[in-house]
């Protein structure tokens, strides 16, 4: 019979426990000083400040290309602007999304590895953002990251099964874009689907290089 004082968090692994309680905590921060809480006066624009600050800015990126100049801020905001989020239930899904699909791509992958998932998700998916499409709108969020996991997850299972079963692995990234186009037709929204979709590309064609076995 396990002990009744054991802690859930012990089978999560150490990287996205750390990544979802930073994104939680810096969001509480926003929350904080939207409501007058911290921070007197400024507070309450200290998530515009962050997402100019360190969001992708498609304009900066198009004037960097323009003069061929990239430099560390633009380097920076490649993954900075995964830190920040357009409200509490924005960050409550994006922490929640990285439990659950880290402790699933642990079970198969290193941490150093999921690491670098994580990571080229949020840089590729920049990346398209800013090359694809023309928006004035910033980029922000960790959800390229989590599309990332969620493209190793699908090398997983691809790899893992046989025949049909192959095809089925598939199925939740067919599910997520499916409800995205749901969401975007009901409330609308801009064009991260592309972010998102190079961050599972990107995170499925490097599992073949990064990931068990492989």
């Amino acid at each position: 019979m396990p002990a009744s004082d054991s802690n859930p968090f012990q089978s999560l692994p150490p990287l996205v426990v750390g990544l979802a309680g930073l994104v939680l905590a810096i969001e509480t921060v926003f929350q904080l000083g939207a409501a007058g809480l911290a921070g007197g006066a400024a507070g309450v624009g200290w998530r515009m400040s962050a997402i100019v600050a360190f969001g992708f800015h498609d304009p900066l990126f198009a004037s960097a290309r323009a003069a061929r100049r990239f430099d560390l801020d633009i380097a920076r905001r490649l993954v900075s602007y995964g830190l920040i989020h357009a409200g509490f239930v924005h960050a409550l899904f994006a922490a929640v999304l990285v439990l659950a699909l880290g402790k699933a791509v642990s079970e198969r992958f290193t941490q150093a590895a999921m690491a670098g998932l994580m990571l080229a998700g949020l840089a590729a998916g920049a990346l398209a953002y800013g090359l694809f499409q023309n928006s004035a709108a910033p980029l922000i969020g960790l959800y390229p990251a989590i599309y990332g996991l969620i493209g190793g997850l699908t090398w997983s299972l691809f790899t893992e099964g046989t025949g049909r079963a192959r095809l089925a692995a598939f199925r939740l990234i067919g599910i997520l874009l499916a409800l995205q186009l749901v969401v975007r037709l009901l409330i609308g929204g801009g064009n991260e689907w592309i972010a998102d979709l190079t961050g599972f590309a990107v995170g499925f064609g490097l599992s073949w290089v990064i990931g068990p076995g492989s």
